[in-house]
C-alpha cells in the first residue's frame, strides 16, 4: 500500500522551480517529499513530548523550535 502523502506536488514543484531547477523528474520530487513528510513526522513527534512533558496538549512553535534544535 502507498504511503499516504500530505504535501502536494504542485507547490514543491514550483518553489524547486524557483530556486534554478527547472527540469525535474516526478521521481525526484516525490522523492523529496517523502523526505520532507518524515522530517515533519520525527519533528512533530518530538514537539509533541515536550508540549506533554510542560503538561500542555498544545505544540507552540518554541515546542517546535527545541524539537529541531534537539532538546
Amino acid at each position: 500500500m502507498a504511503k499516504k502523502r500530505f504535501f502536494a506536488w504542485s507547490p514543491l514543484r514550483a518553489l524547486m522551480a524557483y530556486n534554478g531547477a527547472k527540469i525535474v523528474s516526478r521521481d525526484a520530487v516525490d522523492y523529496l517529499i517523502g523526505i520532507l513528510q518524515d522530517r515533519a513526522v520525527a519533528i512533530t513527534k518530538r514537539a509533541y513530548v515536550i508540549a506533554k512533558h510542560s503538561k500542555r496538549k498544545k505544540i507552540t512553535k518554541g515546542d517546535i523550535d527545541l524539537a529541531i534544535k534537539g532538546f
